[in-house]
């Protein structure tokens, strides 16, 4: 259970950091391009109701992650509501953020010849003086955001969400597979049969009742040979390669002792017997 947490935790601490890099990094790009064609779309918009057709839209100046400034090559005049529509038009298309902040500043004296705030959180936002025309003249118009944010990206936590209830999906998944293979190994061990006697050649022991018989690893790895083939013969020859030599080790006469080792642990059962097969090898008899 504790090793189950943990994975889902470190899962919420890897999604927690997967979305904060993607926010900060694309919001932040994508804001900030989203602004600055806005922007640049309003002041074609406005040279074009002026009808200067060859003036340029200077480059949109990014003073910080909220604030932008628009400016034109040549003097200009435009009505206020034209500007308003305008900006409202273009932030609505691209789904920027709709609270924010305009001020139209006179070049050379800095003055702030118009200005309006759009507030989402206000019930009734009021556009003052919309319908005098501000004289041709040199402007910069500046826009600072209140909150920063693209509509759009709010709904991208949907993504995140499934993408996190799908890695507990893959946990679970992974833990039930895990227990029932666990469950299955504990309930259900291998063995075989041996008279009244269950050999587990995994965990080299015999049980006989409620009576465990511990077998050292080479008494098992005998008795499984044997048993594997009951009532025939197995040459001497064979049973020390695999039980000795294929480990990389001679014997001599090690052999005969765990089988005499073998014969005491399994007397309890006279309808088992290892018989010696004299000059070939040994054969386990069960009737």
């Amino acid at each position: 259970m504790k090793r189950r947490i943990f994975f889902y935790i470190i899962s919420l601490i890897i999604l927690i950091l997967i979305w904060f890099l993607s926010i900060n990094r694309n919001t932040t790009d994508i804001f900030s391009e989203k602004v600055k064609i806005s922007l640049r779309e309003v002041g074609d918009q406005l040279l074009r109701e002026y009808q200067d057709s060859t003036s340029r839209v200077l480059p949109v100046i990014e003073e910080d992650p909220s604030f932008f400034n628009l400016s034109f090559e040549n003097d200009l005049g435009f009505y206020p509501e034209s500007l308003v529509a305008a900006i409202d038009s273009s932030f609505r298309s691209r789904q920027l953020s709709e609270n924010y902040l305009v001020e139209v500043i006179q070049c050379g004296d800095k003055e702030v010849a118009y200005s309006f705030e759009v507030d989402t959180g206000v019930e009734r936002t009021v556009i003052a003086c919309a319908e005098r025309k501000l004289p041709s003249a040199c402007y910069t118009i500046t826009v600072r955001f209140a909150d920063r944010v693209v509509t759009k990206t709010a709904s991208n936590a949907w993504i995140y969400l499934l993408f996190f209830f799908g890695i507990i999906g893959l946990l679970e998944f992974y833990f039930y597979r895990n227990k029932g293979g666990s469950q299955k190994a504990e309930g259900i061990d291998h063995y075989t049969t041996l008279g009244s006697f269950r050999f587990y050649p995994d965990q080299n022991k015999l049980v006989k009742q409620a009576t465990e018989i511990s077998l050292s690893k080479k008494e098992g790895e005998l008795l499984a040979i044997l048993v594997g083939h009951a009532n025939k013969v197995v040459k001497r020859d064979e049973l020390t390669k695999k039980v000795w030599e294929d480990n990389g080790v001679i014997v001599g006469r090690s052999l005969d002792t765990y089988i005499s080792k073998l014969r005491k642990k399994l007397q309890e059962d006279d309808r088992i017997r290892i018989v010696n097969v004299h000059g070939v090898g040994y054969k386990l008899e069960v009737t």
